[in-house]
Protein backbone atom coordinates (compact mmCIF):
# COMPACT_ATOMS: atom_id res chain seq x y z
CA UNK A 1 0.00 0.00 0.00
CA UNK A 2 1.04 3.55 -0.70
CA UNK A 3 -0.27 6.78 0.82
CA UNK A 4 -1.20 9.90 -1.08
CA UNK A 5 -0.98 12.95 1.15
CA UNK A 6 -4.14 15.02 0.90
CA UNK A 7 -3.56 18.30 -0.98
CA UNK A 8 -4.91 20.23 2.00
CA UNK A 9 -2.32 18.79 4.39
CA UNK A 10 0.58 20.96 5.50
CA UNK A 11 3.84 19.30 6.58
CA UNK A 12 5.88 21.52 8.90
CA UNK A 13 8.84 19.49 10.07
CA UNK A 14 7.40 17.08 12.65
CA UNK A 15 3.96 18.70 12.56
CA UNK A 16 1.09 17.74 10.26
CA UNK A 17 -1.94 20.01 9.85
CA UNK A 18 -4.89 18.78 7.86
CA UNK A 19 -7.94 16.57 7.70
CA UNK A 20 -11.58 17.31 8.34
CA UNK A 21 -12.28 18.22 11.03
CA UNK A 22 -8.91 19.94 11.16
CA UNK A 23 -6.26 18.09 13.16
CA UNK A 24 -2.78 19.01 14.34
CA UNK A 25 -0.44 16.04 14.77
CA UNK A 26 3.09 16.15 16.14
CA UNK A 27 5.18 13.19 15.06
CA UNK A 28 8.45 11.75 16.25
CA UNK A 29 11.49 12.37 14.05
CA UNK A 30 11.19 8.83 12.71
CA UNK A 31 7.48 9.33 12.02
CA UNK A 32 8.08 12.61 10.21
CA UNK A 33 10.75 10.93 8.06
CA UNK A 34 8.30 8.16 7.16
CA UNK A 35 5.65 10.67 6.11
CA UNK A 36 8.11 12.43 3.82
CA UNK A 37 9.11 9.08 2.31
CA UNK A 38 5.46 8.12 1.77
CA UNK A 39 4.80 11.52 0.20
CA UNK A 40 7.62 10.80 -2.23
CA UNK A 41 6.18 7.43 -3.25
CA UNK A 42 7.59 4.88 -0.78
CA UNK A 43 5.39 1.95 0.22
CA UNK A 44 4.00 1.45 3.71
CA UNK A 45 5.63 -1.67 5.12
CA UNK A 46 3.88 -4.33 7.19
CA UNK A 47 5.74 -3.27 10.34
CA UNK A 48 3.14 -2.61 13.09
CA UNK A 49 4.55 0.85 13.83
CA UNK A 50 4.27 1.94 10.20
CA UNK A 51 0.77 0.50 9.81
CA UNK A 52 -0.38 2.23 12.98
CA UNK A 53 0.87 5.62 11.79
CA UNK A 54 -0.54 5.10 8.30
CA UNK A 55 -3.95 4.17 9.75
CA UNK A 56 -3.88 7.28 11.90
CA UNK A 57 -3.25 9.51 8.90
CA UNK A 58 -5.92 7.79 6.82
CA UNK A 59 -8.53 7.97 9.58
CA UNK A 60 -7.83 11.68 10.01
CA UNK A 61 -8.17 12.38 6.28
CA UNK A 62 -4.59 13.64 6.19
CA UNK A 63 -3.64 10.93 3.69
CA UNK A 64 -5.46 8.48 1.41
CA UNK A 65 -4.60 4.83 0.77
CA UNK A 66 -3.60 3.52 -2.64
CA UNK A 67 -3.58 -0.26 -2.80
CA UNK A 68 -1.60 -1.92 -5.59
CA UNK A 69 -4.07 -4.71 -6.33
CA UNK A 70 -7.26 -6.34 -5.16
CA UNK A 71 -7.53 -9.85 -3.83
CA UNK A 72 -11.29 -9.79 -4.43
CA UNK A 73 -12.85 -9.88 -7.89
CA UNK A 74 -16.25 -9.40 -9.51
CA UNK A 75 -17.02 -13.00 -8.55
CA UNK A 76 -16.88 -11.93 -4.89
CA UNK A 77 -19.57 -9.27 -5.43
CA UNK A 78 -23.34 -9.72 -5.60
CA UNK A 79 -25.08 -6.73 -7.20
CA UNK A 80 -28.48 -6.04 -5.62
CA UNK A 81 -30.95 -3.70 -7.34
CA UNK A 82 -34.25 -2.62 -5.71
CA UNK A 83 -36.73 -1.53 -8.37
CA UNK A 84 -40.26 -0.27 -8.76
CA UNK A 85 -41.65 0.33 -12.25
CA UNK A 86 -38.14 0.83 -13.67
CA UNK A 87 -37.53 2.28 -17.12
CA UNK A 88 -34.21 0.42 -17.30
CA UNK A 89 -32.13 -1.79 -15.04
CA UNK A 90 -28.37 -2.04 -14.59
CA UNK A 91 -26.79 -5.47 -14.82
CA UNK A 92 -27.57 -7.22 -11.53
CA UNK A 93 -27.41 -10.56 -9.76
CA UNK A 94 -30.42 -9.95 -7.52
CA UNK A 95 -33.38 -7.75 -8.48
CA UNK A 96 -36.12 -7.06 -5.95
CA UNK A 97 -39.42 -5.89 -7.42
CA UNK A 98 -40.86 -3.51 -4.84
CA UNK A 99 -44.51 -3.68 -5.84
CA UNK A 100 -44.27 -2.63 -9.50
CA UNK A 101 -47.59 -2.28 -11.33
CA UNK A 102 -46.30 -4.68 -13.98
CA UNK A 103 -44.12 -7.42 -12.44
CA UNK A 104 -40.45 -7.28 -13.45
CA UNK A 105 -39.69 -10.47 -15.39
CA UNK A 106 -36.09 -10.81 -14.15
CA UNK A 107 -36.93 -10.13 -10.49
CA UNK A 108 -35.52 -12.53 -7.92
CA UNK A 109 -38.41 -11.75 -5.59
CA UNK A 110 -41.43 -9.46 -5.73
CA UNK A 111 -43.07 -7.51 -2.92
CA UNK A 112 -46.85 -7.62 -3.53
CA UNK A 113 -47.06 -3.98 -2.39
CA UNK A 114 -44.40 -1.29 -2.31
CA UNK A 115 -42.50 -1.37 0.99
CA UNK A 116 -39.79 1.17 0.16
CA UNK A 117 -36.13 0.96 -0.87
CA UNK A 118 -34.91 -0.03 2.61
CA UNK A 119 -37.14 -3.11 2.68
CA UNK A 120 -36.24 -4.00 -0.91
CA UNK A 121 -32.51 -3.83 -0.17
CA UNK A 122 -32.96 -5.95 2.96
CA UNK A 123 -34.83 -8.56 0.94
CA UNK A 124 -32.01 -8.58 -1.60
CA UNK A 125 -29.33 -8.74 1.09
CA UNK A 126 -30.84 -11.98 2.41
CA UNK A 127 -29.94 -13.66 -0.92
CA UNK A 128 -26.27 -12.67 -0.80
CA UNK A 129 -23.61 -15.25 0.04
CA UNK A 130 -20.57 -13.50 -1.46
CA UNK A 131 -18.13 -11.49 0.63
CA UNK A 132 -19.26 -8.18 -0.86
CA UNK A 133 -22.65 -6.72 -1.72
CA UNK A 134 -23.03 -3.89 -4.22
CA UNK A 135 -26.25 -1.92 -3.96
CA UNK A 136 -27.28 -0.10 -7.13
CA UNK A 137 -30.45 1.87 -7.76
CA UNK A 138 -32.50 0.98 -10.82
CA UNK A 139 -31.84 4.38 -12.44
CA UNK A 140 -28.05 4.12 -12.27
CA UNK A 141 -25.55 3.28 -14.99
CA UNK A 142 -22.15 2.09 -13.70
CA UNK A 143 -19.24 3.10 -15.89
CA UNK A 144 -17.22 0.18 -17.32
CA UNK A 145 -14.74 -1.10 -14.74
CA UNK A 146 -16.42 0.82 -11.91
CA UNK A 147 -15.42 -1.86 -9.38
CA UNK A 148 -11.73 -1.70 -10.31
CA UNK A 149 -11.03 1.32 -8.10
CA UNK A 150 -13.29 0.12 -5.28
CA UNK A 151 -12.23 -3.49 -4.67
CA UNK A 152 -8.60 -2.68 -3.70
CA UNK A 153 -9.85 -0.75 -0.65
CA UNK A 154 -11.10 -4.02 0.84
CA UNK A 155 -7.50 -5.18 1.18
CA UNK A 156 -7.72 -3.22 4.42
CA UNK A 157 -9.70 -5.55 6.70
CA UNK A 158 -11.02 -2.55 8.65
CA UNK A 159 -12.78 -1.13 5.56
CA UNK A 160 -16.44 -2.17 5.53
CA UNK A 161 -17.87 0.01 2.75
CA UNK A 162 -16.72 2.03 -0.26
CA UNK A 163 -18.80 4.20 -2.56
CA UNK A 164 -18.06 5.54 -6.04
CA UNK A 165 -18.74 9.04 -7.27
CA UNK A 166 -22.33 9.35 -8.49
CA UNK A 167 -22.67 11.90 -11.28
CA UNK A 168 -25.83 13.03 -12.98
CA UNK A 169 -26.26 11.88 -16.57
CA UNK A 170 -25.24 14.71 -18.96
CA UNK A 171 -28.02 16.48 -20.84
CA UNK A 172 -28.96 19.68 -22.62
CA UNK A 173 -31.88 20.96 -20.53
CA UNK A 174 -31.40 23.57 -17.80
CA UNK A 175 -32.26 21.00 -15.13
CA UNK A 176 -29.80 18.46 -16.51
CA UNK A 177 -27.05 21.07 -16.68
CA UNK A 178 -27.75 22.12 -13.11
CA UNK A 179 -27.80 18.53 -11.83
CA UNK A 180 -24.52 17.77 -13.57
CA UNK A 181 -22.89 20.39 -11.33
CA UNK A 182 -25.03 20.21 -8.18
CA UNK A 183 -26.48 16.71 -7.87
CA UNK A 184 -27.25 15.90 -4.23
CA UNK A 185 -25.67 12.49 -4.84
CA UNK A 186 -22.37 13.85 -6.18
CA UNK A 187 -19.89 14.14 -3.32
CA UNK A 188 -17.07 15.67 -5.31
CA UNK A 189 -13.78 14.73 -6.95
CA UNK A 190 -11.64 14.19 -3.83
CA UNK A 191 -11.32 10.87 -1.94
CA UNK A 192 -12.21 10.91 1.73
CA UNK A 193 -13.04 8.94 4.86
CA UNK A 194 -16.76 9.11 5.58
CA UNK A 195 -18.65 9.92 8.76
CA UNK A 196 -20.43 12.64 10.74
CA UNK A 197 -18.35 15.79 11.08
CA UNK A 198 -16.04 14.90 8.19
CA UNK A 199 -15.81 16.57 4.81
CA UNK A 200 -17.85 13.71 3.34
CA UNK A 201 -20.47 13.00 5.98
CA UNK A 202 -22.61 10.36 4.30
CA UNK A 203 -22.89 8.04 1.31
CA UNK A 204 -25.99 7.44 -0.83
CA UNK A 205 -26.77 3.79 -1.48
CA UNK A 206 -27.69 4.58 -5.05
CA UNK A 207 -24.26 2.98 -5.48
CA UNK A 208 -22.44 1.40 -2.53
CA UNK A 209 -20.23 -1.65 -2.04
CA UNK A 210 -20.25 -3.11 1.47
CA UNK A 211 -18.94 -6.18 3.23
CA UNK A 212 -21.92 -8.50 3.42
CA UNK A 213 -21.13 -9.59 6.95
CA UNK A 214 -20.90 -5.98 8.12
CA UNK A 215 -24.21 -5.09 6.46
CA UNK A 216 -25.96 -8.01 8.12
CA UNK A 217 -24.29 -7.33 11.48
CA UNK A 218 -25.66 -3.77 11.32
CA UNK A 219 -29.15 -5.18 10.88
CA UNK A 220 -29.48 -3.97 7.30
CA UNK A 221 -31.54 -0.89 6.53
CA UNK A 222 -34.08 0.66 8.89
CA UNK A 223 -37.36 0.03 7.09
CA UNK A 224 -39.12 2.67 9.17
CA UNK A 225 -37.17 5.37 7.30
CA UNK A 226 -38.57 6.37 3.92
CA UNK A 227 -35.73 8.83 3.31
CA UNK A 228 -32.25 8.96 4.82
CA UNK A 229 -32.21 5.19 5.32
CA UNK A 230 -28.92 5.06 3.41
CA UNK A 231 -27.30 7.69 5.63
CA UNK A 232 -28.48 5.88 8.75
CA UNK A 233 -27.17 2.56 7.40
CA UNK A 234 -23.70 3.94 6.62
CA UNK A 235 -23.44 5.59 10.04
CA UNK A 236 -24.28 2.29 11.78
CA UNK A 237 -21.61 0.26 10.02
CA UNK A 238 -18.79 -0.86 12.31
CA UNK A 239 -15.55 -0.05 10.52
CA UNK A 240 -13.92 2.29 8.03
CA UNK A 241 -16.01 3.76 5.24
CA UNK A 242 -14.38 5.32 2.18
CA UNK A 243 -15.43 7.51 -0.72
CA UNK A 244 -13.57 6.73 -3.95
CA UNK A 245 -14.27 9.16 -6.83
CA UNK A 246 -11.98 7.29 -9.25
CA UNK A 247 -14.95 4.98 -9.67
CA UNK A 248 -17.97 6.57 -11.31
CA UNK A 249 -21.65 5.70 -11.66
CA UNK A 250 -24.16 7.78 -13.62
CA UNK A 251 -27.58 8.57 -12.18
CA UNK A 252 -30.64 9.75 -14.07
CA UNK A 253 -31.94 13.09 -12.68
CA UNK A 254 -35.59 13.98 -12.19
CA UNK A 255 -37.44 14.95 -15.37
CA UNK A 256 -39.17 18.12 -14.13
CA UNK A 257 -38.31 20.95 -11.78
CA UNK A 258 -41.33 20.08 -9.66
CA UNK A 259 -40.20 16.47 -9.20
CA UNK A 260 -36.67 17.73 -8.52
CA UNK A 261 -37.87 20.15 -5.81
CA UNK A 262 -39.92 17.38 -4.19
CA UNK A 263 -36.83 15.17 -4.13
CA UNK A 264 -34.88 17.87 -2.32
CA UNK A 265 -37.79 18.40 0.11
CA UNK A 266 -37.92 14.65 0.80
CA UNK A 267 -34.19 14.57 1.50
CA UNK A 268 -34.66 17.37 4.02
CA UNK A 269 -37.34 15.47 5.92
CA UNK A 270 -34.75 12.84 6.89
CA UNK A 271 -32.77 15.26 9.09
CA UNK A 272 -35.07 14.98 12.11
CA UNK A 273 -35.29 11.16 12.32
CA UNK A 274 -31.53 10.96 11.72
CA UNK A 275 -30.93 13.41 14.56
CA UNK A 276 -33.04 11.28 16.88
CA UNK A 277 -31.00 8.21 16.00
CA UNK A 278 -27.50 9.68 15.83
CA UNK A 279 -27.53 12.84 17.93
CA UNK A 280 -27.07 16.55 17.48
CA UNK A 281 -23.45 16.59 16.33
CA UNK A 282 -24.15 14.23 13.43
CA UNK A 283 -26.76 16.49 11.85
CA UNK A 284 -25.94 20.04 13.05
CA UNK A 285 -26.35 22.62 10.22
CA UNK A 286 -23.21 24.51 11.31
CA UNK A 287 -20.11 23.31 13.19
CA UNK A 288 -17.88 26.15 14.36
CA UNK A 289 -16.32 27.34 17.59
CA UNK A 290 -18.35 29.54 19.92
CA UNK A 291 -15.92 32.41 19.43
CA UNK A 292 -16.31 32.17 15.66
CA UNK A 293 -20.08 32.23 16.04
CA UNK A 294 -19.84 35.32 18.26
CA UNK A 295 -17.59 37.12 15.78
CA UNK A 296 -19.96 36.53 12.86
CA UNK A 297 -22.98 37.28 15.03
CA UNK A 298 -21.55 40.69 15.85
CA UNK A 299 -20.81 41.36 12.18
CA UNK A 300 -24.36 40.37 11.25
CA UNK A 301 -25.64 42.70 13.98
CA UNK A 302 -23.77 45.58 12.29
CA UNK A 303 -20.94 45.59 14.80
CA UNK A 304 -18.08 44.72 12.42
CA UNK A 305 -15.45 46.33 14.61
CA UNK A 306 -16.40 44.22 17.62
CA UNK A 307 -16.68 41.15 15.42
CA UNK A 308 -13.19 41.68 14.03
CA UNK A 309 -11.86 42.30 17.55
CA UNK A 310 -13.28 38.96 18.73
CA UNK A 311 -11.90 37.17 15.68
CA UNK A 312 -8.39 38.60 15.99
CA UNK A 313 -8.40 38.35 19.78
CA UNK A 314 -9.25 34.66 19.80
CA UNK A 315 -6.84 34.02 16.93
CA UNK A 316 -4.09 35.46 19.11
CA UNK A 317 -4.84 32.84 21.78
CA UNK A 318 -4.43 29.80 19.54
CA UNK A 319 -0.60 29.97 19.27
CA UNK A 320 -0.34 29.39 23.02
CA UNK A 321 -2.58 26.32 22.73
CA UNK A 322 -0.66 24.83 19.81
CA UNK A 323 2.86 25.85 20.92
CA UNK A 324 3.45 22.56 22.81
CA UNK A 325 2.91 20.72 19.53
CA UNK A 326 5.57 22.78 17.79
CA UNK A 327 3.23 24.74 15.54
CA UNK A 328 4.80 28.06 14.52
CA UNK A 329 3.00 31.20 15.71
CA UNK A 330 2.31 32.36 12.15
CA UNK A 331 0.77 29.01 11.23
CA UNK A 332 -1.41 29.03 14.36
CA UNK A 333 -2.70 32.49 13.51
CA UNK A 334 -3.47 31.40 9.94
CA UNK A 335 -5.39 28.36 11.21
CA UNK A 336 -7.52 30.55 13.44
CA UNK A 337 -8.16 33.27 10.86
CA UNK A 338 -8.95 30.78 8.10
CA UNK A 339 -11.35 29.06 10.46
CA UNK A 340 -13.12 32.35 11.21
CA UNK A 341 -13.34 33.29 7.53
CA UNK A 342 -14.40 29.82 6.40
CA UNK A 343 -17.19 29.80 8.95
CA UNK A 344 -18.81 32.65 7.05
CA UNK A 345 -19.53 30.24 4.21
CA UNK A 346 -21.04 27.69 6.61
CA UNK A 347 -23.33 30.32 8.14
CA UNK A 348 -24.31 31.58 4.68
CA UNK A 349 -25.27 28.06 3.64
CA UNK A 350 -27.29 27.47 6.81
CA UNK A 351 -29.09 30.81 6.43
CA UNK A 352 -30.35 30.02 2.95
CA UNK A 353 -30.71 26.25 3.33
CA UNK A 354 -31.55 24.66 6.70
CA UNK A 355 -32.79 27.91 8.27
CA UNK A 356 -33.88 29.35 4.93
CA UNK A 357 -37.69 29.02 5.15
CA UNK A 358 -37.64 31.35 8.16
CA UNK A 359 -34.35 33.23 7.79
CA UNK A 360 -34.76 34.36 4.18
CA UNK A 361 -38.13 36.16 4.70
CA UNK A 362 -36.84 37.79 7.90
CA UNK A 363 -33.56 38.91 6.34
CA UNK A 364 -35.34 40.14 3.20
CA UNK A 365 -37.09 42.66 5.42
CA UNK A 366 -34.43 43.45 8.00
CA UNK A 367 -31.06 42.17 6.88
CA UNK A 368 -30.64 42.51 3.14
CA UNK A 369 -26.88 42.97 3.38
CA UNK A 370 -26.52 39.65 5.20
CA UNK A 371 -28.84 38.00 2.70
CA UNK A 372 -26.88 39.42 -0.24
CA UNK A 373 -23.68 38.06 1.28
CA UNK A 374 -25.28 34.63 1.72
CA UNK A 375 -26.49 34.49 -1.88
CA UNK A 376 -23.22 35.80 -3.29
CA UNK A 377 -21.67 32.37 -2.88
CA UNK A 378 -23.96 31.12 -5.66
CA UNK A 379 -22.47 33.64 -8.06
CA UNK A 380 -19.00 32.55 -6.99
CA UNK A 381 -19.93 28.94 -7.79
CA UNK A 382 -21.28 29.98 -11.16
CA UNK A 383 -18.06 31.82 -12.01
CA UNK A 384 -15.95 28.82 -10.96
CA UNK A 385 -17.95 26.08 -12.71
CA UNK A 386 -19.48 27.83 -15.76
CA UNK A 387 -22.29 25.24 -15.76
CA UNK A 388 -23.83 26.21 -19.09
CA UNK A 389 -26.59 28.23 -17.42
CA UNK A 390 -26.74 32.00 -17.24
CA UNK A 391 -26.06 33.40 -13.75
CA UNK A 392 -29.70 34.37 -13.13
CA UNK A 393 -31.05 30.87 -13.74
CA UNK A 394 -28.17 29.37 -11.77
CA UNK A 395 -28.87 31.54 -8.71
CA UNK A 396 -32.60 30.84 -8.95
CA UNK A 397 -31.97 27.10 -9.15
CA UNK A 398 -29.51 27.19 -6.23
CA UNK A 399 -32.00 29.20 -4.17
CA UNK A 400 -34.82 26.77 -4.95
CA UNK A 401 -32.50 23.87 -4.12
CA UNK A 402 -31.68 25.30 -0.70
CA UNK A 403 -35.23 26.34 0.18
CA UNK A 404 -36.75 23.03 -0.92
CA UNK A 405 -34.34 21.12 1.28
CA UNK A 406 -34.82 23.57 4.15
CA UNK A 407 -38.61 23.29 3.93
CA UNK A 408 -38.19 19.52 4.22
CA UNK A 409 -36.04 19.92 7.33
CA UNK A 410 -38.66 22.13 9.02
CA UNK A 411 -41.46 19.76 8.05
CA UNK A 412 -39.48 16.82 9.42
CA UNK A 413 -38.83 18.70 12.66
CA UNK A 414 -42.56 19.41 13.05
CA UNK A 415 -43.46 15.81 12.29
CA UNK A 416 -40.87 14.38 14.71
CA UNK A 417 -41.46 17.09 17.33
CA UNK A 418 -37.81 18.10 17.55
CA UNK A 419 -35.69 21.15 16.71
CA UNK A 420 -32.34 19.34 16.93
CA UNK A 421 -31.53 19.59 13.17
CA UNK A 422 -31.86 23.38 13.39
CA UNK A 423 -29.39 23.87 16.24
CA UNK A 424 -25.75 24.72 15.41
CA UNK A 425 -22.79 23.03 17.11
CA UNK A 426 -20.40 25.55 18.65
CA UNK A 427 -17.77 23.11 19.95
CA UNK A 428 -15.62 22.74 16.83
CA UNK A 429 -11.92 23.67 17.01
CA UNK A 430 -8.64 22.20 15.70
CA UNK A 431 -8.05 18.76 17.24
CA UNK A 432 -4.74 17.44 18.51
Amino acid sequence: MKLRIDPGTRILGQVLIGGAPLRVLRLSKAGALLVRQWRDGAEVSDLPQQRKLADRLVDAGIAHPEHRKAGLTRADVTIVVPARDPATLPAADVVIDDGSQAPIPVATQRHPVARGPAAARNTGLAYVTTELTAFLDADTEPRPGWLDAILPHFEDPAVVAVAPRIRSTPGSSALEKYERQRSALDLGAAPAPVGPGRRVTYLPTAALVVRTAAAKAAGGFDERLRFGEDVDFVWRLDGRVRYEPKSEVLHTPRKTWRAWAKQRFDYGTSAAPLAKRHGHKAIAPVRVSGWTALAWGLIAARRPGLGAAVAFGTAALLPRKLAPLGVPVRESLLIALRGHLGAGRYFAEALTRTWGPVAVPVLAARGRTVLAFAFSRHLKEWAETRPGLDPVRWVLARTADDLSYGAGVWYGCWKERTVTPLIPDFTNWPRK
